[in-house]
């Protein structure tokens, strides 16, 4: 947007999750801001007083539009507080890019505090059409612009195999799987832990690398690892992934595997485009959407035989060099471009 000539200002968190609800070890990242960017950190999500003051202050601002996030009922009520004070003075639209309008888990109250917060906006953006026909349920007189999620460009360029494996501390090895992003049940962890053990795979030599942090209790994957015999398999990086990371967990890898059980859509996706990375993805949610079969990867049903079946035909009929080309041709449908042009139009239509 600022190379579009806006004037750009993020409201960032001071705190995004109380301690006791929030799984990881840290929700502060220790990497330095991005260069060139005017970040306000200052929005505290369960304090009411914090959420008037933001409001009043955007308000005074009164910038023509407000862009929020929306991934979790959670922050409904914050969001929604601000968004309302924000634009009582008639000059602000708002837009949100919503990830989620019916959450992964469910929980008491999501529906009050999505319809709080559906309640203080004028138009969405969603960038999956499973969210867009989510959103047109719960607010159908409000428009909504598909726009696919954009392409992860900020973590750097792919790095070779060796030197990923190198930088990793990683055992050589015929091949190397990549589950990525924290855990979660409907990430479907446990059915790649299932798949890891057909005995192709075992015959193949390879490994998967699961990189990110639990969000639950980790103890029935390591349970199951243990009982499928898979400890010389499978490596476990229960951590945050700084973004400086990222790219050698991504440059160690053959193929990126998404198991989900559900999904709307996923920026795991986008980052194995960034880096050039053919996908395993189940058929759920918007993930067929964007992971073309047979020709970026695979899109396979939600069973472990299915997605052993995929990991197999890939070494076996040594896909990979192929499927590259894919990926490489496939993203350049993914631009930030076009999301900004799309955010314009909704805009104008606003």
């Amino acid at each position: 947007m600022q190379r579009q000539g806006l004037s750009v200002r993020i409201y960032s968190f001071s705190l995004q999750y109380p301690s006791f609800l929030f799984p990881g070890t840290t929700q502060y990242s220790d990497s330095p801001p991005p260069e060139s960017l005017d970040i306000v950190t200052v929005v505290n999500s369960i304090n009411p007083f914090n959420w008037w003051v933001v409001g009043r202050r955007l308000r005074a601002e009164a910038p023509g539009l407000v862009i929020t996030r929306f991934w979790l009922p959670f922050m409904g009520p914050c969001l929604g507080t601000i968004l309302r004070l924000a634009r009582r003075g008639g000059r602000t639209r708002v837009v949100a890019i919503t990830d989620n309008a019916i959450p992964h888990e469910r929980r008491p109250g999501d529906r009050l505090f999505t319809r709080f917060f559906f309640g203080a906006v004028d138009g969405f953006v969603a960038m999956s059409h499973q969210v867009e026909a989510d959103i047109h349920k719960l607010a159908p007189r409000k428009p909504v612009a598909y726009i696919p999620h954009p392409i992860f460009d900020n973590y750097g360029p792919p790095a070779g195999r060796a030197e990923s494996l190198a930088h990793l501390g990683l055992p050589p090895a015929p091949g190397y799987l990549l589950f990525f992003g924290f855990i979660r049940a409907y990430k479907g962890l446990g059915l790649l832990l299932q798949a890891m053990a057909d005995e192709r795979i075992r015959a193949l030599g390879l490994k998967l690398l699961v990189a990110g942090e639990f969000y639950e209790d980790e103890a029935p994957y390591r349970e199951l690892i243990s009982r499928n015999g898979l400890e010389g398999q499978v490596i476990l990086r229960n951590e945050y992934i700084p973004n400086e990371e990222v790219r050698y967990y991504f440059g160690a890898a053959n193929l990126a595997v998404q198991p989900y059980l559900s999904a709307t859509q996923s920026g795991i996706s986008q980052l194995a485009f960034h880096f050039d990375k053919p996908m395993v993805v189940t058929r759920v949610g918007g993930l067929p959407e964007i992971v073309r079969d047979g020709r970026e990867g695979y899109v396979v049903e939600v069973s472990e035989q299915a997605i052993a079946d995929a990991v197999v035909d890939f070494f076996q009929h040594v896909r990979e060099q192929d499927m590259v080309a894919g990926v490489r041709e496939g993203k350049k449908r993914f631009s930030w471009n076009n999301m900004v042009e799309g955010i314009k139009k909704l805009y104008d239509e606003l």
